[in-house]
């Protein structure tokens, strides 16, 4: 096998961009009448979740995570703990105006401008590999 050949067998392999490699037929079709019967809503799930006590959680009303519980997902930063104490914090505001968070950073003596990005250099790959 050539290697063009080869590429050619590959590339027929990577699929195309946002496309679903999971298909779903038949009752598990997203658009199908007897799914909502088949598949359990996240409410039902929701009450299947059994604590240390043997209490069922109530139903959840939100389906989205807060930022706070995505930044400790993601990130591992938890903002919900003190790290001096480890008593629990409550988030009481979310700074987003931009003249704002500049007079803040500036009192505190921080940059209010990001680094600039580096640019992407082809020598400094070539020369790694």
């Amino acid at each position: 096998m050539t290697p063009l050949e080869f590429l050619q067998r590959l590339a027929a392999l990577v699929p195309r961009p946002r496309l679903h490699l999971i298909r779903f037929h038949g009752v598990l079709a997203p658009n199908a009448a007897l799914r909502s019967q088949i598949v359990p809503s996240e409410a039902d799930q929701a009450l299947n979740i059994v604590d240390a006590d043997g209490d069922r959680s109530p139903a959840s009303t939100r389906a989205r995570m807060s930022w706070a519980q995505l930044l400790t997902r993601v990130f591992a930063i938890d903002l919900t703990t003190c790290p001096q104490c480890g008593g629990a914090l409550t988030i009481i505001a979310a700074i987003e105006d931009p003249s704002v968070i500049i007079k803040i950073l500036t009192h505190l003596g921080l940059p209010t401008r990001a680094p600039p990005r580096a640019s992407a250099r082809l020598d400094a790959f070539l020369h790694t590999a």
